[in-house]
């Protein structure tokens, strides 16, 4: 199969990193993740109280990465987000993300639910050996109004002016948005 092949090389450590006594670089990951989705959606539900959904729009395009970096620049770790079907082309998966999304999507046709879905390893690159983990982004009512299929035509003109090659639309709630990508150097 196609995801097997990707990751022949990673040692794995878990398909489901949601054991009962988590790695300590999961539970790094895990951490380094809160903070990120904590700050963005606090702040993505005050730009939709002060503006609606094309204030909003900004707090993804500008905020998100700038809170990505502020946490990378903390520590050894990277944090970013990925997609399927993103929004910012800097989001397009790599080969490995990829796979693993398409065995998110796998899991969630399987009953699993996107808010535990999650995969870590270790992985031998050219630089040498690296932690990975990717935790799903489980669509929610605040993604629908600019992710969702019934998107409003100020949101669309907002989102066409600052991402021409977006494929982040009509998701429902629960689909899996994408995910949380934390890459660790060992």
């Amino acid at each position: 199969m196609k995801y097997q092949a990707i990751l022949a090389t990673a040692i794995l450590i878990s398909t489901s990193a949601w054991a009962t006594q988590p790695d300590p670089l999961v539970m790094e990951s895990r951490m380094a993740i809160k903070a990120f989705a904590g700050e963005l959606k606090g702040e993505l539900q005050s730009a939709m109280k002060a503006g609606g959904p094309v204030n909003a729009i900004g707090v993804c395009h500008t905020r998100a990465p700038e809170i990505a970096e502020a946490i990378n620049s903390k520590g050894k770790l990277n944090i970013s987000r990925v997609s399927l079907k993103n929004r910012n082309t800097g989001n397009a998966p790599d080969a490995w993300q990829k796979a693993v999304l398409e065995e998110f999507e796998s899991r969630i046709t399987k009953g699993e639910t996107a808010d535990k879905i999650d995969h870590a390893a270790t992985v031998n690159t050219a630089n040498g050996k690296e932690f990975r983990y990717m935790k799903a982004i489980p669509t929610g009512d605040i993604c629908l109004a600019c992710h969702g299929g019934n998107i409003s035509d100020d949101v669309k003109a907002k989102l066409d002016k600052l991402y021409p090659d977006d494929k982040a639309r009509g998701f429902n709630k629960g689909d899996i948005r994408g995910a949380f990508y934390v890459s660790i150097p060992q």
